[in-house]
This record gives C-alpha cells, structure tokens and sequence, in this order.
C-alpha cells in the first residue's frame, strides 16, 4: 500500500500542467502590416483558388457566370410568367441585379465562414495570418462577380430599363457589399474554429436570409408585420443600392443603407479583434 501511494505520489507529481491555448495576442496594426506585407501571396492564392475551382471544366469559368444567371432568368419567369407578380416595373432586370449581388455575397460566406479550417493543412506548415483565408474567398468570387455583373448591365436597357446617371449606385452598393461580406467571413471563420456548427448555421441562414432581402420583391410589397425583418437585414440596404443603379429605387435608399454601414462597422470591428486575438493559436486548435 505504501508503495502504490509513493508512485501515486510520483506519477501525480509528474502530471504535466493543462495546456493553455489562449497564446499571446496580437496588436491589430501588426495583424494588418502582416496581411498588407503579404499581399501577394493573396493575390495568388485567391487567383489559385479561382482557377481550381473551374479548372477541370470543360467551359472553365463561364459556368461561374453562367449558374447565377440561370438562377436568376428562372426566379424572373416563374414569378413574371408563372405567377404573374409583376411587382415592380422592368420585373426580369430587377431580379437579375437583385441576384447579382446575393450571388456573390452567399458563394463568398459559404467559404469564407470556414476558410481557416478548411485551409488547416496549409496553415499548420508555416505562419501567416489566418485572416488571409476569408479574404482569399471574398476575393476569388469577385471575378465572376464583376463579370455577371457587366452582363447585367448590358441586359438591363435590352429588358426595358434604360441606364443614367443613377448607374453610380453601383460604387457605393459594390463597395458595401464587399466590406461587408469580408468582415463577416472574418468574424465566423475566427469563431468556426472554435465551433464547429458554424458551418451548419451559415449553410440553413443561407437558405432563409435570402426571401427576407428585398431580391424578388420591392420592400413595400412585405406585409407590415414583417417589414421589422427588412429593416435589421444589412442586405436589404445593399440590394435596394443595386436596384437603384439598374431599374430605379423601389424602396427606401438612406436608412437601409445607414443600417447596413451599421452593420459591416460592427462585424469589421469584431472580426478583426477576434483575428488579432487568437491568430496565434488557430493553428493549434485545427
């Protein structure tokens, strides 16, 4: 009995402390210089991951192009023809805009959400930010994006919506839609790698934020009761700048969109805290 209380003993003195994966932080300019300092290792990994994608495809990156707007022509015939909802004058090109503009914002959140994790292999070999992983796929999508959204334009007087000095909407919609898609994508893919069920959420809130932003309907079509949603929806300010380039305000442009730079400061604040805290460590929790 002595002696199994002496190597008891022994062992219990032996037990090595509880590993600490909080790590030392980093200050959130020295987390920017080294993204900026390494700029061009993201421009290739977002021109590599670009081309991957579509790489063995036999039409390449037209079908970058091409699915979005088949999703669109679709959505603009059953609700035009089908249905019969004209909501809103030039019905095809409000659609078409409206879906440009998700389509970019949902490809680049399903991979950007958990680009760190889903890039494990090639973080754990040398050290790099981790933040680069949710630009990478913010900006590997913005090739189509621009190209869908040249056709767009090109379609719009051709479905009987005629283009003018409101086309400027673009630049402030464009730029909302990116900063705002970035500071999500680094605000989840820090917290995916800590909770796996990201993932799982960002895939079913997909599904449903798309029918509560104003894409195939004008804001003043929803019911009264359920406007509250329209009106915390960041997209719902960013769509509503893009129908205004194309087709003309079918909404309220200003509070929208003063909601959805809201929005985007707050999640761009968090997501870089949350990079800037635990950049460290991600690699030892993948």
């Amino acid at each position: 009995m002595t002696t199994l209380s002496t190597t008891r003993s022994g062992v219990d003195s032996l037990e090595a402390p509880s590993l600490d994966l909080h790590g030392e932080r980093t200050r959130v300019g020295a987390l920017a210089r080294e993204i900026w300092g390494r700029r061009e290792l993201l421009g290739l990994l977002v021109r590599e991951e670009f081309h991957i994608r579509y790489r063995r495809a036999s039409f390449g990156m037209l079908w970058a192009v091409a699915l979005p707007l088949l999703q669109s022509v679709v959505l603009a015939v059953v609700f035009s023809k089908v249905v019969r909802a004209n909501l809103v004058p030039h019905y095809p090109a409000f659609v078409l805009i409206g879906m440009t503009a998700w389509t970019f914002f949902g490809a680049a959140l399903a991979t950007g959400a958990t680009g760190i994790v889903d890039k494990a292999q090639m973080s754990s070999r040398v050290y790099f930010p981790r933040a680069i992983f949710a630009l990478v796929a913010v900006g590997s999508n913005l090739y189509a994006f621009f190209i869908q959204l040249a056709i767009v334009i090109g379609l719009t007087p051709l479905l009987g919506a005629g283009l003018g000095l409101r086309l400027l909407f673009l630049v402030p919609g464009t730029l909302l839609l990116f900063t705002f898609t970035t500071s999500l994508c680094l605000t989840l893919s820090a917290l995916h790698v800590y909770f796996r069920d990201v993932r799982y959420l960002v895939t079913a809130a997909l599904m449903v934020w798309m029918y509560v932003t104003p894409i195939i309907y004008p804001p003043s079509a929803v019911p009264h009761a359920f406007r509250v949603m329209l009106a915390i929806n960041p997209m719902t300010g960013i769509v509503n700048l893009f129908h205004a380039a194309t087709v003309g305000a079918a909404g309220p442009l200003l509070v929208p969109a003063l909601v959805a730079l809201a929005w985007t400061v707050g999640l761009l604040v968090t997501g870089t805290l949350l990079q800037a805290r635990y950049d460290r460590v991600f690699a030892d929790l993948l």
